[in-house]
């Protein structure tokens, strides 16, 4: 017998937040290193990333969703140099391992919430893993900025969620800001976005994820920067409004708290 769907009440579509992990994050200041270049850290890189977690996400994806991405081609003519990718939040540990299978044999560096380096255990491994903690202070945003510009001129990717925040199974697109769109307007890379939606699996109530990748996009030069970014979003924006309407399962019923 099909279940009805679970349902959750929001207020703020920007800020509202789903996760069920509660974590105390660390602080990330002047002295969080970004980028380590000792060999025993460019091991650990490797270990994990290619050793462990591409094994252990590629199971992950397969069995637990059937994950399958379409339009990966559109990538390949960039795989000479950086870019920046793009993605809806709708997994907690789903969000951590499908970009790299995305954008494969790609390092991708994410952009993450101090949380995803604050966690018990796996916070020590998350920053091998490439992960760019979001600064709390002026000389750790410098630092992060650096980092940023350094792995996109290695070729690599960096991977945001503009929506920041996690909503389990969402199978909309939530309006998002226009802020992050700063890095690929001043690095001068292309813009790239992927797109997971829902979908009915032929004998199993739980859905599959069909993930469409879709880009390139490229900045506006004739705008101002104000505008550059906001036009790049709401190009990208309109892009993944567009490709969530291939959902067609529902798990959770998100609806809107009454004033």
């Amino acid at each position: 017998m099909k279940k009805d769907p679970r349902v959750i009440y929001y207020s703020d579509e920007l800020n509202d937040e789903f996760s069920d992990a509660v974590i105390t994050p660390k602080t990330i200041d002047g002295s969080w290193v970004y980028c380590h270049d000792s060999l025993w850290k460019r091991f650990t890189h490797i270990f994990w990333y290619r050793l462990v977690a591409t094994p252990l996400a590629f199971l992950y994806a397969r069995l637990k969703f059937r994950q399958k991405t379409v339009g990966r081609e559109k990538l390949k003519p960039y795989r000479d140099g950086g870019y920046v990718l793009y993605g809806n939040h709708t997994q907690d540990i789903g969000d951590a391992v499908l970009p790299p299978l995305i954008d494969f044999p790609r390092n991708v560096y994410p952009i993450v919430h101090p949380n995803n380096v604050s966690m018990p255990y796996l916070g020590r491994i998350t920053p091998s893993l490439g992960a760019l903690p979001l600064p709390d202070d002026r000389e750790a945003y410098r630092r992060f900025l650096k980092a940023v510009e350094r792995r996109l001129r290695e070729g690599h990717t960096v991977m945001i969620y503009p929506e920041a925040h996690i909503w389990p199974y969402y199978t909309k697109i939530r309006p998002f800001k226009d802020t992050s769109f700063f890095y690929p307007i001043k690095l001068d890379v292309p813009v790239f976005c992927f797109t997971n939606t829902y979908q009915k699996r032929r004998f199993s109530d739980k859905p599959k994820i069909i993930t469409y990748v879709d880009g390139p996009f490229f900045p506006d030069k004739s705008l101002s920067l104000k505008e550059q970014k906001k036009e790049l979003r709401d190009r990208v924006f309109a892009c993944m409004t567009k490709r969530a309407e291939a959902s067609d399962v529902t798990v959770i019923d998100y609806r809107r708290k009454e004033d």
